[in-house]
């Protein structure tokens, strides 16, 4: 796998260059020393990944990933001398397009590589997605047995899946539902599980809903916002309570929207809305489809709004989204498509 990186810093460069080393799975591409830099070389030479720092004088590494995603796209790891320090640049770049981010190694007074194991197993694990999707592996209904009884209709709820640029439009998405529009949502996010608490904080701070992160046992409740936060599945239970799932280990995304969706079509039995948005691959399409045999009203990003539009695009030719909408106008659509099942509900005899 050919890898580009981007830093202005020559000893970053020398520590990035000998962690490739280590596995014989990754060549050097190229170097450049900043964003603008980047983004020509990405136009002349797409490489298979590229590690991307965050600041740089002049083009820094935010604007260089929503560069390079618009004009050569090509999977991106942001590589930053401390992630938890830069924490705000990290999730703007995540939102332009950028699939994670981790602390990049430095050298010990001895000359060592200090901190290459977590750097390389983070490379590691977006080089298999950079690869493209594996076989899809199957989905299992949630495990049937006792369960607690369940009392009343249930909300209907909002579901929304996402990966590739997703924290961006996830935020477009809440910031956008109509004034007094506050359902159940529920989210799966393609991120790091170490991510997962500041990128909460920061939905909720930006979007002014109540947003956290889903704890097993969990029930969804109007004007609250879950956010699946292990490398776990997250899955509805009969019950209508949240819980985690290792199974199915294989899957490559990690939690899956296709396994979250799923569960959603067998547990949930008040039909609501599912939305796939942005993103690499194709996660999300079957469980959406599933959503949509069981009378979900589903939605996909168009192409023009998203960063990636893999997982849209998928859902959108196997029939699974019923209309492509833009990214701007979606928090209203998902209102209106709520109401919509509100009708048709109230409508039968």
């Amino acid at each position: 796998m050919r890898v580009a990186v981007v830093n202005d810093l020559e000893l970053a460069v020398v520590a990035l260059k000998r962690l490739l080393a280590l596995d014989p799975a990754f060549e050097l591409a190229w170097v450049a020393r900043d964003g603008a830099e980047a983004v020509a070389r990405c136009r002349a030479d797409r490489p298979d990944l590229l590690l991307m720092d965050l600041v740089m004088p002049g083009v820094d590494g935010v604007e260089a990933t929503r560069r390079i995603m618009q004009e050569s796209p090509c999977p991106i790891l942001v590589v930053t001398a401390t992630v938890e320090g830069n924490i705000g640049r990290v999730y703007h770049a995540l939102g332009a397009g950028a699939l994670d981010a981790v602390s990049g190694p430095t050298f010990g007074p001895d000359g060592a590589l200090v901190g290459a194991e977590p750097a390389l197993r983070k490379l590691r694990s977006v080089a298999r997605l950079a690869r493209g999707p594996a076989p899809e592996p199957g989905l299992r209904r949630p495990a049937s047995g006792a369960v607690a009884p369940r009392a009343g209709r249930p909300d209907r709820l909002v579901a929304l899946g996402a990966s590739t640029g997703g924290p961006q439009a996830l935020l477009e998405v809440l910031a956008g539902f109509p004034a007094g529009f506050r359902p159940p949502v529920l989210v799966v996010q393609h991120l790091d599980a170490d991510f997962v608490p500041g990128f909460v904080a920061w939905l909720g701070a930006q979007s002014g809903h109540r947003v956290r992160a889903a704890a097993a046992g969990d029930a969804p409740v109007p004007g609250e916002v879950l956010v699946a936060c292990t490398r776990d599945h997250l899955v509805m239970g009969r019950a209508r309570t949240l819980r985690y799932e290792r199974e199915p280990a294989e899957h490559p995304y990690r939690p899956s929207v296709d396994v979250f969706f799923t569960s959603l079509a067998a547990a949930w039995d008040r039909p609501g809305v599912g939305v796939l948005l942005t993103g690499m691959g194709q996660d999300g399409a079957r469980g959406l489809q599933a959503l949509r045999a069981a009378g979900w009203a589903t939605l996909a990003q168009d192409r023009d709004s998203s960063v990636v539009y893999g997982m849209p695009r998928a859902a959108l030719e196997s029939g699974a989204a019923q209309e492509a909408v833009g990214v701007a106008r979606l928090g209203a659509r998902i209102a209106q498509a709520y109401a919509e099942l509100d009708a048709r509900e109230a409508a039968r005899p």
